[in-house]
């Protein structure tokens, strides 16, 4: 197949720093080519200067794109030629509708006025070839994140797309969303649209790519052809971060104490409609230096269950008990389950973890201000001390404690939210989707940090949708569906297979009033594997 695309020796620099250099990058008509690596790496700069975000003068090197040289001067230059980019952050607007979305900068009109029946129904052929039914006029704000990807592609293909670039399109997914959304990516190259897909799953990108790239601190590693030969993960890691990652998780030597928290009977309604129960009658408990994983699908309602614990941050009509070292305690609000000694790591660490704008120092002593406070008065020089020591601890890799967090990548900026709730002098840490959107290197240094704070003899509640890592790091897990927990088993009788069928078989439960038996009694299965520590 000839190539579509070719960029030769890019270096593109910001103020001095390199963050590419020589890289080299060939796409073949038709293809779907997975660009991986770390954090920091460059993919997503390699993509903003393929794309026009920065233009040809900022940067060396050249992109030949179908057969010819081109210089970018802007997004809309690339756009023209069908080069269309889909961001992480997803670029619609929730309170227009779906049609609107699709044509906004590029509507239907004639004579300056918009075609409105020509735009729905060029949007109802655009929603088919994406698989969605939804109306052309129904609002953004109402669909799930998994039919906002589909609608992004659909608007690329209004813009006849002929490379489509796709930046992490999964991290925000549940499993059934994104392989609806692969399989789509799939669908489109047949049609003879060539892909680029940036992920930090590996397991997906195996799936679908062609071809391989890893760059790795700004330069190419290699190109590896799936096509030619099988590519192991293990190779695609080795090539990302420069070293062997034989153990994924860290070892364990787990010195488990007396029961410090509990929850009894605990359920709470839905924030906006009252009557519906999302979590019903939970029982929990998490022991000294334990970390207690909760599996489930998206939608079992893990996270509203922490959100509820901590403060009441979700939900209305709220009742059962919390307790700590057999104590009923009152955490009605987020400053009393701090005072208890709460803590709660957010699964959006950018719109609710972090105060992008700020800096390190900042966001690392906001949950405890008065730690760094005297009078009512911040003391710059102890703030500065607390922060520096955290960035040190907890390895964050940066400038200093004044870079502001945005401009920090996804592991670096979960190692500020850590240090902003250790700084709380949590007994409890509540961890919703530790390591989201984290490349592999950051999530073993992740890892690591939990698994430390287990040996000081912190408890850990760990909620995940990546059941290997549950299973390769807590000691215990509970299983959730639809509000209940179904199952509970102990790391030694842990499998994905028995998570899963635990899952499945409480489906058969709904519309009763009593949960499901916890399949707790039975060892692994025949024909299981146990992933457990």
């Amino acid at each position: 197949m000839e190539a579509i695309l070719e960029m030769r020796g890019i270096t593109k620099k910001f103020h001095g720093v390199t963050a590419l250099n020589d890289v080299n990058l060939v796409v073949r008509q038709g293809e779907i080519h997975a660009v991986v690596g770390e954090n920091g790496a460059g993919k997503s700069t390699l993509m903003k200067v393929l794309s026009g975000v920065y233009p040809h003068d900022s940067y060396t090197g050249e992109i030949h794109y179908q057969g010819e040289l081109r210089k970018f001067a802007g997004i809309s230059d690339s756009e023209k030629l069908g080069i269309i980019i889909i961001h992480q952050e997803l670029a619609l607007v929730p309170l227009l509708s779906i049609a609107e979305n699709i044509f906004l900068g590029n509507e239907r009109a004639k004579l300056g006025v918009i075609d409105w029946f020509e735009s729905h129904r060029r949007t109802q052929e655009l929603l088919e070839k994406v698989g969605l039914k939804e109306s052309p006029s129904a609002l953004i704000t109402n669909l799930g994140v998994g039919k906002q990807q589909l609608i992004e592609i659909a608007k690329a293909l209004s813009k006849e797309v002929k490379l489509l670039i796709l930046d992490e399109p999964t991290a925000s997914l549940n499993e059934s969303d994104s392989n609806a959304l692969l399989e789509l990516l799939l669908a489109l190259k047949a049609q003879g649209i060539s892909a680029i897909l940036i992920s930090h799953k590996l397991n997906e990108v195996s799936k679908v790519a062609d071809s391989i790239t890893v760059l790795r601190d700004g330069a190419t590693v290699e190109t590896m052809d799936c096509r030619a030969e099988a590519i192991s993960e293990d190779r695609i890691i080795r090539n990302m971060v420069g070293r062997e990652m034989a153990d994924r998780y860290p070892k364990r030597t787990p010195k488990i104490g007396d029961t410090v928290f509990e929850l009894r009977d605990w359920k709470v309604h839905h924030q906006v409609h009252a009557d519906r129960l999302v979590v019903k009658g939970v029982n929990l408990n998490v022991r000294r230096g334990e970390i207690v994983g909760i599996a489930g699908l998206m939608g079992a309602g893990r996270t509203e269950l922490a959100m509820s614990v901590f403060g009441r941050s979700y939900g209305q009509r709220i009742s059962g008990e919390v307790r700590m070292h057999g104590e009923a305690i009152d955490t009605s609000t987020v400053q009393k389950a701090i005072r208890h000694g709460i803590a709660y790591v957010t699964e959006d660490r950018k719109g609710l973890g972090l105060v992008l704008g700020e800096d390190i120092k900042k966001n690392t002593t906001l949950a405890n201000l008065t730690a760094v406070s005297r009078h009512g008065v911040i003391d710059d020089g102890r703030e500065f001390t607390v922060a520096n020591d955290f960035r040190k601890r907890l390895n964050t890799r940066s400038a200093s404690v004044y870079q502001p967090v945005v401009n920090l990548s996804g592991g670096n900026q979960q190692k500020v939210v850590l240090s902003k709730w250790l700084f709380s002098q949590p007994e409890l840490l509540i961890l919703d989707e530790p390591t989201r959107g984290i490349d592999v290197g950051a999530k073993y240094e992740i890892y690591t940090i939990i698994d430390a704070l287990a040996a000081e003899g912190k408890c850990i509640l760990m909620i995940s949708s990546e059941m290997p890592e549950l299973l390769g790091m807590c000691d215990r897990i509970y299983v959730m569906n639809e509000g209940r927990f179904v199952g509970e088993f102990p790391a030694a009788e842990a499998s994905q297979e028995r998570i899963m069928r635990a899952i499945m078989r409480a489906g058969s439960h709904d519309g009763m009033d009593a949960p499901p038996k916890l399949d707790t009694e039975h060892g692994p299965l025949a024909g299981e594997t146990n992933h457990g520590n």
